[in-house]
């Protein structure tokens, strides 16, 4: 407890100190804005939505607060596999059938559910979910959501239009081109019916060891993550895409993942409002439409150790209260287990709107839960009227965002706006300003065409974050290779073997110079020893960290490193273009890295970056 309070007390002094920024500048206009995130809703709209909730039954006004998962490219007709999958966890076979079984108010884009193959394939699920809305008996559309923060977590890959992720955002340090972000993809995701973004991140990332936020985050200085939250907020929600800050209070001091445990969160109240709250206040004050909790314990706030997600206190007391928000809450997946440790299934959702939830995400099984809402509701725990101020804050929402107007999209709309040629320039532009110049010892970069021709580039091929592009090896090589150099890969993995290793080293014997990337390399990595060996070739190796910017506290004689903060396409050629030489490094550390053997003493400060 005493090293994490000062590696805490020392990230905050840094952060405090640390950085300005740059000019807020509005995004260009690049499609159909339908509302502004202040427009405040008349009495005749209110009215005509209450009116709307007085139709509904229990049945239906329970299943209005769920966000549900689905399996499947279509509304209709899924593959094979999906249909049963949805069947097995859902009892149903697709989302149509979901819809009338449920009445669910949302659904959840993944991956991994099949549900983003390729624009038009997203824009016809969309529309298909909302003509299965529009034929029930109380037609209410759908909210269409995904977690596209870009960076390491984005769920539609290309060739939608991919940016770089938060942190690298932060070490640009522009509001202008997090605006900018934010507004194209907002404006990619309209156009194939995704009405909501659970984005961004509005975490204070001030623990190193932190598994689950680290690179999502903005940095470590909570004004700098704050003039960012506000700049994707309005960016975002100018484009027509209701925005979500996450995850309230506040995951950014944490060492356990909630999707696996229940974190502690330590910060007493004076620590939570100078590290914690600055973003979610910037966040209110730019009118965002939901705000997502967050699986973790905060005693100083709820000495009865109930996870923030069920912690009246804490959503009630804190979020509403306090902060003023009357926006739509959303919990964070209610699949996760940091939320379902100390009730059941069944108890969660009615906690969690007892709490001051709205929106139920995703629940592990959705009988279970929407049974436990109805039986609530029929037992008088939880009062119809608190269900109908609920509903009526997420249908406004959804009228703010124009699907009462008109739900749905086209394929021209896809055509017109997702992953155009000036989006992509724009992205790689962006990413330009972001790679980092970590440490550069008697100049080994940039690299010479001259005299480091022949590149090895080894290390880590994570798995790309949306399914497309990579693996980064591949990526760094052609990019280098189209700038003149001769690069080859070699895929070494996470964890490399001595047999890796040594392939790896004879595989530079025959050239100029390598360029490993690394991905949150610990104590007892392997990547130490492959690092290692390179160097002992004596030849320059330039290490690239491709994920959290720590690693070059583990990796002794390192003489030239970078952070590009994600092994995404668009950043993994930025990186290459400074390796080059083609552009200088202008990113500069939005946290701190700590020395590894002196945890309380920076290597490196927030604010840290070299150039040429």
């Amino acid at each position: 407890m005493h090293s994490r309070r000062t590696v805490l007390t020392t990230a905050a002094a840094a952060a405090a100190a640390a950085g300005t920024a740059a000019a807020h500048a509005a995004v260009p206009s690049i499609g159909h804005q339908p509302s502004s995130p202040a427009s405040a809703p008349s009495a005749a709209t209110r009215a005509r939505l209450r009116r709307l909730i007085s139709r509904m039954t229990p049945e239906e006004k329970a299943g209005q607060l769920f966000v549900m998962r689905i399996y499947g490219h279509s509304a209709t007709d899924p593959d094979p596999a999906d249909a049963a999958a949805n069947q097995e966890e859902i009892g149903v076979a697709n989302a149509a059938e979901l819809i009338a079984k449920y009445h669910v108010g949302g659904i959840i884009y993944f991956g991994w559910a099949h549900n983003t193959r390729e624009p038009h394939q997203i824009a016809d699920l969309s529309n298909g979910i909302q003509k299965a809305a529009a034929a029930q008996r109380v037609p209410v559309p759908l909210l269409i959501s995904t977690d596209q923060e870009h960076g390491i977590v984005a769920r539609v890959g290309a060739p939608a239009t991919l940016f770089p992720g938060a942190m690298a955002l932060g070490a640009g340090g522009s509001r202008d081109d997090a605006h900018t972000a934010a507004g194209i993809g907002g404006q990619e995701l309209y156009a194939m019916g995704i009405r909501q973004d659970y984005a961004p991140d509005a975490d204070v990332n001030v623990n190193p060891a932190n598994p689950v936020i680290g690179v999502r985050s903005f940095g470590a200085n909570p004004q700098a993550v704050s003039r960012m939250v506000a700049a994707e907020v309005k960016g975002y929600q100018g484009a027509g895409v209701a925005s979500c800050a996450k995850h309230f209070p506040g995951h950014g001091d944490t060492d356990t993942d909630s999707h696996v445990g229940l974190p502690y969160i330590h910060h007493t109240a004076e620590e939570w409002e100078r590290l914690d709250a600055p973003p979610f206040k910037a966040a209110i004050a730019a009118g965002i439409d939901s705000i997502m909790t967050a699986h973790i314990v905060v005693p100083a706030f709820d000495p009865s150790e109930d996870p923030a997600t069920l912690s009246r206190p804490i959503l009630t007391g804190i979020l509403r209260e306090r902060l003023g928000y009357d926006g739509v809450v959303v919990t964070d997946s209610l699949g996760m287990e940091g939320v379902r440790k100390k009730y059941g299934d069944a108890r969660v959702p009615v906690l969690a709107l007892k709490a001051g939830v709205d929106q139920l995400l995703n629940p592990p099984d959705l009988s279970v839960a929407h049974a436990a809402v109805l039986k609530a509701l029929d037992e008088g725990e939880l009062a119809e009227r608190d269900l109908d101020a609920k509903l009526l804050r997420i249908l406004l929402l959804k009228e703010r965002r124009g699907l009462f107007k008109d739900p749905y999209t086209t394929h021209h709309a896809v055509d017109r706006v997702v992953g155009t040629r000036s989006h992509l320039a724009t992205a790689d532009r962006i990413a330009d300003r972001t790679t980092t110049l970590l440490r550069n010892d008697t100049g080994i970069l940039p690299l010479s065409r001259r005299r480091e021709r022949r590149v090895l580039v080894a290390g880590v091929d994570a798995a790309a974050p949306s399914g497309t592009g990579g693996p980064p090896t591949t990526v760094l090589a052609k990019a280098l290779t189209e700038l003149g150099f001769t690069a080859t890969a070699l895929s070494t993995g996470a964890a490399p073997t001595q047999q890796q290793i040594d392939e790896a080293v004879a595989a530079l014997g025959e050239r100029d110079a390598a360029v490993v990337a690394t991905y949150n390399v610990s104590a007892d990595s392997s990547q130490r020893k492959l690092v290692t060996a390179l160097l002992a070739t004596g030849k320059p190796v330039v290490q690239l960290a491709v994920r959290n910017p720590y690693d070059i506290a583990q990796l002794d004689g390192v003489r030239a490193a970078l952070a590009s903060y994600s092994w995404t396409d668009v950043e993994l050629r930025a990186a290459a273009r400074v390796i080059a030489g083609r552009r200088d490094p202008a990113g500069r550390l939005p946290v701190a890295i700590m020395r590894a053997d002196a945890p309380a003493q920076p290597l490196y400060r927030i604010g840290h970056g070299l150039t040429y």
